[in-house]
């Protein structure tokens, strides 16, 4: 019961409100007091319900510094409900609560808090993360792969056969993407050098640069009638080195020579003199 209030009326027969938002406050009907709404027990003029019938919630609202007692089927938002033995009272949530089950229990905060196990927190505990589209402190998540596959043939520029030495590769799936807080994921691919006994390849399995290697490699004929023109090119930086080369064995070669002919000089004059 309210204090201060008027004499008390019996309320007229109004249908149930569903929600204080369905039917603003005051609504005026003929013969029926503007204080009484439907579900009311007991009203007056100036307070609205000051009792509901059985199973009805009382709840208080304010409309500018008055406060005005309306009869619900259910508790409005930002409320929560409790039954008495004499009265069935909505209570507002508390000031960081949007809307909650009891007084101690949250069940979603309002903007810029996060719902922590029915309360609202600013910053989540340490194990958890913010989610910024429920507004809920949640459990980090990790990266999970799945296992590698086998590994591929041995391969060398897209062909398996030509080579002796290539590479081979396996490759894993992402099955859970990590969260913001939550470990990076793994390469999703490696790859490793391998070795094979050659083989030829067949028509067919030539790769593409092969094809175009052979396309573009000249005929036999065409190399032989080929001059180049060296007209107007610099002399090679490579053309000292065999020359000089060439200088030291005709030195060696004269040198030979000259170390013959003593000996046979040397030989002479030793059959001479005998």
């Amino acid at each position: 019961m309210l204090k201060n209030s008027p004499p008390v009326t019996s309320c007229q027969e109004w249908p149930v409100l569903e929600s204080r938002q369905q039917l603003p406050w005051p609504t005026l009907h003929p013969n029926v007091s503007q204080g009484c709404q439907g579900g009311c027990a007991t009203c007056s003029d100036y307070n609205g319900c000051l009792s509901c019938k059985p199973r009805l919630f009382f709840v208080l609202e304010r409309i500018g510094m008055k406060q005005i007692g309306v009869c619900l089927s259910s508790c409005p938002s930002g409320y929560y409900g409790t039954r008495y033995p004499d009265i069935n009272k909505c209570t507002k949530c508390k000031a960081d609560c949007d809307t909650c089950f009891n007084k101690n229990f949250c069940t979603k905060c309002k903007s810029g808090f996060y719902l922590h196990l029915g309360k609202c927190l600013d910053n989540c505990p340490e194990g958890l993360e913010a989610n910024n589209h429920t507004m809920e402190c949640v459990s980090i998540v990790h990266c999970e792969a799945s296992e590698w596959s086998p590994w591929s043939p041995c391969m060398k520029k897209g062909k398996t056969c030509g080579f002796k030495r290539g590479t081979e590769t396996r490759v894993r799936e992402i099955t859970q993407h990590p969260s913001a807080k939550g470990n990076l994921c793994p390469p999703t691919s490696e790859t490793r050098k391998c070795t094979v006994q050659r083989k030829k390849c067949q028509k067919g399995e030539r790769g593409k640069k092969g094809r175009e290697r052979k396309r573009k490699k000249p005929n036999k004929e065409e190399s032989k009638d080929a001059v180049p023109d060296n007209k107007g090119l610099e002399p090679s930086r490579e053309t000292p080195e065999p020359r000089e080369n060439k200088d030291k064995q005709q030195q060696k070669k004269r040198k030979v020579q000259d170390k013959q002919q003593k000996s046979s000089v040397d030989l002479f004059w030793g059959l001479k003199s005998s």
